[in-house]
């Protein structure tokens, strides 16, 4: 692929637990937990690493489990008593070492029945599970050789004491030119061979992948993009029982339109000329990055201050601290320093459908409001990302590389980053990365030297 992906990290990792093992004889180690966005290869990687180690592969999953005793298993006195999932999985596949996947620990949830987190403390934890005791068979197990990995969507829904056990391993959506690679050499080929079709029968060129997946599929696995494949597929059959006659087919943007449909995501070209009040923001989705017109008006008014646009509590906090920010440099903007008693400010982000929430805003915001206030326009070809203080300090943000990659898809070639982020930018492919002039800053004072322009 284009770009180091972090799949390397988990390769590293388990090739480091392999030379460990080997030299000190020691079946202890560290619990690895695959965190990404869903459909970004987690339990691809864990079964790949089952494959390389020559081991048994079991898997179990943890979403909506909600009773203890599947995981300690139920005492014998009980009617319809049975052994918990975990001796139960090794049972089935009669090793003592496999390589077990806890899928999607982070759905794990409780009631009066128990907190199964809490029984999977004793499972993970390597000081404790050489001597597993399970309620039904009541007599200690070891679980040291077990090579237990988990995955997760979401960190902060995981226990603390739990995610304490575990190593964690970020797992990022992949990108377009990513996504172009697996198509062509992954998933087009499973699809023709799934829907009965020659090898070779229906080809399709890269300028028209990447439309599908850029105007039919918006996510940061390869999920959707699969079954958009899939349905190009079942259409081709359709028209070929109808024609048994039919040639080997190259799928054009006029055929996908016809097949799938009109687009289901459009996007709009910026507006890359200056502007008074709007700013570029860049922010982070579950389906990658995505840029922002964070637009602000001062009208005459009582000094109220108005958020719209669905934001979340963090979002909201921000835009209120570069206000206060702004107060305090009044003075050296040339802003009336009673402006916050005449003027009502409306920060607004437009889509106001679709809650954004996040600190990545920070310095976007207050640059619009500055902008909006002063009269002087902002570049439209710049856009930025970072978090402010009360003392105007810039703090770092992550989703850098998803970002970048969404503003220079809407052709801005220059970002304002902060100066904290300076590694990110080497996750960035080097095409994009030579393409984009990057700014680090420190402080909001380095922001409005950059991006504001006088007045005309």
């Amino acid at each position: 692929f284009p770009t180091r992906r972090s799949s390397d990290l988990v390769k590293d990792r388990i090739i480091e637990s392999i030379a460990l093992r080997k030299i000190s004889n020691n079946q202890k180690g560290s619990i690895i937990c695959l965190v990404g966005p869903p459909g970004v290869g987690k339990t691809s990687i864990a079964k790949s690493i089952a494959k390389s180690l020559n081991r048994e592969f079991v898997s179990m999953r943890l979403g909506g489990l909600h009773d203890e005793s599947e995981i300690r298993g139920h005492r014998r006195t009980y009617v319809g008593a049975m052994p918990g999932k975990i001796l139960t999985l090794l049972e089935q596949c009669k090793v003592n070492n496999p390589v077990m996947l806890l899928d999607e620990i982070d759905k794990v949830s409780n009631d009066f029945r128990g907190d199964p987190s809490s029984a999977l403390l004793e499972v993970l934890d390597p000081e404790q599970n050489n001597k597993f005791t399970d309620n039904y068979i009541n007599i200690p197990f070891d679980l040291s050789k077990v090579m237990f990995i988990t995955t997760a969507n979401d960190l902060r829904q995981i226990p603390r004491p739990l995610l304490d056990r575990m190593e964690i391993i970020d797992i990022e959506g992949y990108i377009e030119e990513e996504k172009l690679e697996i198509v062509k050499r992954y998933i087009l080929k499973k699809q023709i061979k799934e829907n009965g079709l020659a090898k070779g029968f229906i080809t399709i060129d890269d300028d028209v992948i990447k439309y599908i997946i850029s105007r039919y599929t918006r996510e940061s696995g390869v999920r959707q993009l699969e079954r958009t494949i899939a349905k190009l597929c079942r259409k081709v059959v359709k028209e070929m029982v109808g024609n048994p006659k039919m040639k080997p087919i190259n799928l054009t943007r006029e055929k996908v339109v016809e097949y799938l449909g009109t687009e289901k995501y459009k996007e709009e070209p910026l507006d890359l000329n200056p502007q008074v009040g709007v700013v570029n923001g860049l922010a982070w989705t579950a389906v990658g990055g995505v840029t922002l017109e964070v637009e602000v008006s001062a009208l005459p008014g009582k000094g109220g201050i108005v958020l719209t646009g669905m934001m979340g509590d963090v979002m909201k906090e921000s835009a209120r601290t570069g206000i206060s920010y702004i107060r305090s440099i009044a003075d050296k903007l040339g802003i009336p320093a009673d402006f916050h008693k005449d003027k009502d400010i409306h920060i607004h982000i437009p889509e106001g459908a679709t809650p954004k929430d996040g600190p990545s805003a920070g310095i976007t915001m207050t640059l619009a409001t500055i902008s909006a206030l002063t009269d002087r326009p902002v570049p439209g070809n710049i856009a930025m990302t970072g978090e402010i203080t009360l003392r105007g300090r810039v703090l770092p943000v992550g989703g850098v590389r998803e970002k970048v990659l969404a503003a220079y898809r809407m052709g801005i070639r220059k970002i304002i980053l902060p100066k904290d982020c300076k590694a990110d930018i080497d996750k960035i492919p080097e095409n994009v990365r030579q393409d984009i002039e990057f700014v680090l800053v420190e402080t909001m004072d380095q922001v409005i030297d950059i991006a504001l322009m006088e007045k005309e």
